[in-house]
C-alpha cells in the first residue's frame, strides 16, 4: 500500500481537521522534532501542498499577498564573512561592489512613497552593519522609521545585532518588525559564517521580541546544506514562542566573487517544499518569498503561493541582488487570481 502523508508525518490528521468546516483550527505547536520536519520536507508533494494549503486558508485571508519593498540604506564594507554575501568587505575586490554611505532620510522616504504608490504595504530598510552603534547614524535610522510609519506603511529594518536598549528605541520610533535571519542550521552555520555566532543571532531576536517589535527571521537554502540542516533551521524558527511574524525563505543567489559563487541554483520544487513546510510549522506567520525568486518561472511562483507563501519582496533589487520586475509581479498576482494586502494604518 502506498504511504500517505499521515503515515509519514506524526502531525496526523491535521489536513482532515483543517478541511472540516466548523471544527477547531489546526493546533499551533512549538515542540517540533527534527524527524517530523524531515518527513514533511520529503512527503509526497501533492499531499504536502494540500496540507499547507488547508492551514493557510485557516489562518490567512485566502489569496491575499503582502507586497514588501526592500531598500539598501547603507551598502557594502561589512566586516562579517558570510560566504553568500557580496556586501562583505572581505570579498569586495572580487565582487566589485562599491561602498555606499548611509542614505539621507529624505531620500529614503521619497523611495518609500514610491513603493507605497506601487502597492507595497511594508517598507524594509537594510544597512550592512555587523551591529548597531549608537550615534548620528542610528538616529537617522530612527527618523527613517518614523517617516515610514507616518506614510501609514509597516516599517522593517535589518541592521545587524542590536542591544535591548537599541531595540527599545526602535520600538519607540514605531518600528513594526526587525529582520534578523538565522540563515541555516546551528550545525552548518560555521561553514557559512564565523564572525557572528548562532547565539548572537538568537540574542538579537530575543532583544527585539522583548521590546514588543515583531520578528522577521528565516534562512537560505542552496548553500551546500543537507535536508537535515533545512529541517533544523525550520525547527529553530518553529520552536520560538511565539513564532516569527514573518519568515523569509531565500534561495541562494550565487554571486561571482563570493565563496559560494559556484553553488548550483536551487531546484524550484525544493523552494516549494520549504515554503509548504514553513507554512505547516508556523501557521500564523507570513511566509515571504525572498532572494532567488527571480530565477523562478511563473508556474513555480504560483506553486509557492499555493504552498502558503503570502508575501513577496517587490521591486527590482533585494539589497544588491536582482529581483523580479514590479510590473511582472503585479501581472502575475492578477493572473493567479490573487489580491494585494492593503496598507496598514498607524
Amino acid at each position: 500500500m502506498t504511504e500517505t502523508l499521515e503515515s509519514l508525518n506524526p502531525f496526523k490528521g491535521l489536513i482532515r481537521q483543517a478541511e472540516r468546516e466548523g471544527e477547531p483550527r489546526a493546533s499551533i505547536r512549538h515542540d517540533w522534532q527534527t524527524f517530523e520536519i524531515v518527513d514533511l520536507l520529503q512527503a509526497p508533494l501533492f499531499e504536502l501542498l494540500d496540507q499547507a494549503r488547508a492551514i493557510n486558508r485557516q489562518y490567512h485571508a485566502d489569496g491575499e499577498v503582502q507586497l514588501a519593498s526592500l531598500l539598501s540604506i547603507k551598502t557594502g564594507a561589512c566586516p562579517e564573512d558570510c560566504k553568500y554575501c557580496p556586501q562583505s568587505a572581505r570579498y569586495a575586490k572580487k565582487t566589485g561592489l562599491e561602498r555606499e554611505s548611509l542614505l539621507d532620510v529624505d531620500d529614503v522616504l521619497s523611495k518609500a512613497k514610491l513603493a507605497k504608490e506601487a502597492g507595497a504595504s511594508r517598507f524594509c530598510m537594510g544597512a550592512a552593519w555587523r551591529q548597531v552603534k549608537d550615534g548620528p547614524e542610528f538616529d537617522k535610522v530612527l527618523d527613517m522609521v518614523r517617516g515610514v510609519r507616518d506614510l501609514e506603511m509597516e516599517a522593517c529594518v535589518t541592521l545587524g545585532m542590536v542591544t535591548k536598549d537599541q531595540a527599545d528605541r526602535l520600538a519607540e520610533a514605531g518600528l513594526t518588525a526587525y529582520n534578523h535571519n538565522l540563515d541555516t542550521s546551528p550545525e552548518f552555520y560555521e561553514e557559512i559564517i564565523t564572525t557572528r555566532t548562532y547565539e548572537d543571532r538568537l540574542e538579537t531576536i530575543a532583544n527585539v521580541r522583548s521590546a514588543g517589535v515583531e520578528v522577521c527571521s528565516g534562512g537560505i537554502i542552496g548553500m551546500g546544506e543537507t535536508i537535515e540542516d533545512r529541517a533544523r533551521l525550520l525547527q529553530e524558527l518553529a520552536t520560538l514562542d511565539p513564532h516569527p511574524e514573518s519568515v523569509p525563505i531565500n534561495a541562494l543567489v550565487p554571486v561571482p566573487g563570493t565563496p559560494l559563487e559556484s553553488q548550483a541554483k536551487v531546484e524550484p520544487l525544493e523552494l516549494v517544499r520549504m515554503v509548504a513546510t514553513a507554512r505547516i510549522l508556523m501557521p500564523t506567520s507570513f511566509v515571504r518569498l525572498s532572494a532567488g525568486r527571480e530565477s523562478l518561472n511563473r508556474e513555480a511562483q504560483i506553486l509557492c503561493f499555493l504552498a502558503g507563501a503570502n508575501s513577496i519582496f517587490y521591486g527590482e533589487k533585494l539589497l544588491t541582488t536582482a529581483n523580479n520586475d514590479a510590473a511582472d509581479d503585479r501581472a502575475l498576482i492578477e493572473q493567479a487570481g490573487l489580491k494585494i494586502k492593503p496598507a496598514c494604518s498607524r
